[in-house]
């Protein structure tokens, strides 16, 4: 049942842990696997017929002390297995919770570049808008400068004109009588 649970967390685990722990989880199996095996040879070893136990050159007692001795150490594996399944699902938890706050952390870095991108949006646009407003500056600036050109032509002409009927008149006063 230990090992159905350490599986479910597998499969929910970072795939950076998952083949580590996926190795752990086929020893944790094969460590199982095997002191079932023990027990089971030990029972059916335990329940034979007196006589055949009789037989051996060991004798009844020694045989049963065998085999308490042999199941004590197999209880004592069975332990140290339940000790490393368990530490296997701690290891697991434990990986389950960095997982979580990796995820809450990178959750928090995208909200934080989006933000980021709208403010850069944001300040592309307005250089954009100074770019027009700075091409349209330029085109009036230039259609002014065009104006004035224009107006002191025209002044110079007019002054010109006034300076040749001002000539004239005078001339016309006082040279021609």
């Amino acid at each position: 049942m230990e090992l159905q649970g350490m599986e479910e967390e597998l499969q929910t685990a970072p795939s950076a842990y998952r083949n580590a722990m996926n190795t752990k989880l086929r020893m944790y199996r094969r460590d199982l696997s095997k002191l079932q095996r023990d027990i089971k040879i030990s029972t059916s070893g335990f329940g034979s017929s007196p006589q055949a136990m009789e037989g051996s050159h060991h004798g009844l007692y020694s045989s049963e002390n065998q085999h308490s001795t042999h199941l004590q150490s197999q209880r004592s594996l069975l332990l140290q297995g339940t000790e490393s399944l368990n530490n296997a699902s701690q290891s697991i938890e434990r990986s389950q919770r960095i997982a979580a706050e990796t995820e809450h952390i990178g959750t928090d870095i995208i909200e934080e570049l989006g933000e980021q991108r709208e403010q850069l949006d944001r300040t592309r646009n307005r250089l954009v808008d100074t770019g027009e407003n700075l091409s349209r500056s330029r085109k009036i600036l230039r259609a002014m400068s065009r104006r004035l050109v224009t107006n002191k032509l025209l002044l110079g002409v007019i002054i010109l004109m006034e300076l040749a009927i001002l000539g004239a008149v005078v001339y016309l006063k006082f040279f021609r009588r």
